[in-house]
């Protein structure tokens, strides 16, 4: 029986392996065809997703509410002793502390090289207290479940179920400014995921550094066959690919398995190494594969030449209903720990002015515990803080407006006889994602196209880069 196209492309030794090259299929989107406007110079994002809800009041306090975050807390056993707290004074002023777990956050929040972002999260318009209890003001889509909210953070979307991520429309927007390369703009470290997902961007899923570069990627043929044969077929399978492009579907598929070949042509001819050490942690290998995709992709021996890229990597374990204190400080320990150590491979690589990391959680916690003792955790919330790092960032400042840490509060959603104290941001998703997106290189005028609820908000830049 005669083989088919479909089962040719299906059943050909030509298989790729240890990857993932995500297409824009289900959208039936195909790649534009862009006249190259290459930028000069190199840049990226690259977010941290802690993954379950960290809490930020256990991250980040106002040494001057010490009080009202101990009355609420320490009766529970979720307290944190203030001389514990790692004292930072941003040039912003007042007096904070950072969680005990992140010295090195610390020094580089000292030396000017990260900042934080207080009381951050999606909105759809700006709310106050008496907008959101008496229904005035349009709030979120399902506040305080995770699925839901990770959604919000990965689109900047509040309003509405999207199936394209910021990080992802944003590649979309500034796929001119890598010129002719043909490596993928977007690159996971975790897995495919919704805020790397584009209309037009395909984004690639690699492993961690356990698996070098070169064989993150691999295009197999049929065990044992010749030089000949493997010429043969893939000769075969380009002009296979070149058929019936008029068709979208098609089109797409062809064109996420002609990116996969030439990206594991591009990685299987290179082997970066860094002097940097990293912790031997999931993610302190992500963040190290990382940098030497960065070091690959930046090397102008290495021919890949990209000149923007928007990475992914993602650390879990965060929703902490019970053993907060234990396993908070374990999870943020190594957050520091591989984010101080990013910070140095930057350095090393004399690109840390180009690379700007960020964090992302679903959301805050409730300043009020659950549980008691050793088994005292928190519950959902809203507002939450997050750490910027990188040589382009104006650090030794905190961002935003850090919330009254009072149950009941004027920043609390919650009043009456049952406060839980789950802050309302003063910051928007959408705020802190363009102000990433415009240092990277978006224009003014495609903001509102990433970012559609932008305008609701008095700025669009925080100006912390």
């Amino acid at each position: 029986m005669a083989t088919s196209r479909r089962d040719f492309l299906r059943n050909s030794a030509c298989a790729l392996g240890g990857m993932a090259l995500a297409s824009s299929v289900d959208s039936f989107g195909a790649i534009h065809a862009l006249t190259p406007q290459s930028a000069t110079d190199y840049k990226a994002l690259v977010c941290i997703f802690m993954n379950g809800g960290n809490d930020g009041n256990n991250l980040l306090i106002d040494l001057g509410q010490y009080a009202a975050y101990s009355t609420a807390r320490n009766a529970a056993g979720l307290a944190i002793p203030q001389a514990n707290f790692l004292p930072i004074s941003p040039a912003s002023g007042g007096s904070y502390g950072l969680h005990p777990s992140m010295p090195e956050m610390k020094a580089l929040f000292d030396q000017g090289r990260v900042a934080l972002l207080a009381n951050n999260g999606p909105l759809v318009e700006p709310l106050s207290k008496t907008t959101y209890q008496n229904g005035t003001g349009k709030k979120p889509l399902q506040l305080f479940s995770h699925s839901d909210q990770v959604g919000l953070f990965q689109t900047a979307i509040a309003d509405n179920v999207s199936q394209t991520g910021w990080g992802g429309r944003v590649a979309d927007k500034t796929l001119g400014l890598n010129g002719g390369a043909a490596f993928p703009q977007n690159v996971s470290i975790s897995g495919l995921n919704l805020f790397l997902t584009g209309v037009d961007t395909r984004q690639l899923a690699v492993a961690d550094s356990n698996t070098s570069l070169a064989n993150v990627l691999l295009l197999s043929n049929a065990p044992g066959a010749t030089t000949t044969e493997i010429n043969s077929r893939m000769a075969s399978f380009n002009e296979l690919r070149a058929l019936d492009n008029n068709f979208k579907l098609v089109k797409a598929a062809s064109d996420t398995r002609t990116s996969a070949i030439q990206t594991d042509n591009a990685l299987s001819s290179v082997s970066p190494v860094l002097a940097t050490t990293f912790p031997n942690t999931s993610l302190g290998r992500q963040l190290k594969q990382i940098a030497l995709l960065i070091k690959a992709c930046t090397d102008p021996t290495a021919g890949i030449n990209m000149k923007r890229q928007i990475f992914f990597a993602q650390i879990g374990g965060f929703d902490t209903h019970s053993t907060q204190l234990t396993g908070q400080a374990a999870l943020l320990t190594q957050v520091s720990q591989a984010m101080n150590a990013f910070y140095s491979a930057t350095v090393e690589l004399g690109v840390q002015n180009n690379v700007t990391s960020f964090t992302l959680s679903d959301f805050g916690r409730t300043l009020q515990p659950a549980g008691t003792g050793a088994q005292a955790g928190s519950d959902h919330a809203w507002g939450n803080h997050h750490l910027i790092m990188g040589g382009s960032v104006l650090g030794s400042r905190i961002y935003g407006s850090y919330p009254t840490l009072a149950l009941g509060g004027p920043d609390d959603t919650d009043g009456g006889g049952s406060p839980r104290g789950r802050w309302i941001p003063t910051t928007s998703v959408e705020q802190y994602a363009a102000t990433l997106a415009t240092w990277y290189g978006l224009s003014t005028s495609d903001l509102p196209a990433v970012f559609p609820l932008i305008s609701r908000f008095p700025n669009s830049n925080l100006g912390f880069v």
